[in-house]
């Protein structure tokens, strides 16, 4: 039977039916590359079950989501039109509360329409932009990092695990081998002396 007729995956997850898991034990038994194979399946799918279940990471905010994007009230400020309609529209109102209240007219002088540095507006909320996402992107660094040592762990306990268990059964399966040759041994030497006694 050749190795490629072997599904040593189904072997080793106990998929095959009764016929084709006695042919691939035989084969196994015969095999030393398809032992080496099914050893190393059996060792990642005991280090995979050892794993437990996780929920991905949450995604890291981008400038273009939603949470950035300015309030109404921000873009009002940035915005240099807005502002100016703005500030006649309050200076209009004021001109035309004064010349109700007041029982002479008065001359008004127009006040200058304030300027607003919309570019270091704009460089200011940037600059605070770019410092919330760096600190976002190196917690999320951090939090995976994190995730992928303890996972790194668990694998290598899990690997130490079984090389203790098949170092145990090992030395049991040593043990029970010397028992055996010890008692016939005995046998051995128990009939060589009935047969010098006997001759």
């Amino acid at each position: 039977m050749s190795c490629s007729s072997i599904d040593l995956k189904a072997y080793a997850l106990g998929e095959l039916d009764d016929r084709g898991t006695r042919d691939a034990a035989a084969h196994v038994h015969t095999c030393n590359e398809c032992r080496e194979e099914l050893e190393r399946l059996r060792l990642t799918h005991m280090a995979l079950l050892s794993l437990r279940d996780e929920e991905p990471p949450r995604r890291i905010a981008f400038v273009s989501d939603p949470v950035f994007e300015p309030k109404w009230w921000q873009r009002m400020w940035r915005s240099g039109p807005a502002m100016g309609f703005a500030s006649a529209a309050m200076l209009s109102c004021a001109i035309l509360l004064n010349a109700f209240s007041r029982p002479a007219p008065v001359t008004v002088v127009k006040a200058p329409v304030p300027t607003v540095d919309t570019a270091a507006i704009e460089q200011r909320i940037e600059s605070r932009v770019n410092h919330r996402l760096s600190a976002a992107v190196a917690q999320a660094v951090l939090q995976v990092k994190s995730a992928d040592e303890q996972k790194m762990a668990r694998v290598v306990a899990a690997s130490e695990q079984k090389v203790e268990f098949q170092r145990r059964a090992d030395l049991a399966a040593l043990r029970g081998d010397l028992e055996m040759m010890g008692k016939i041994t005995n046998r051995m030497y128990m009939a060589n002396a009935n047969i010098e006694e006997h001759p």
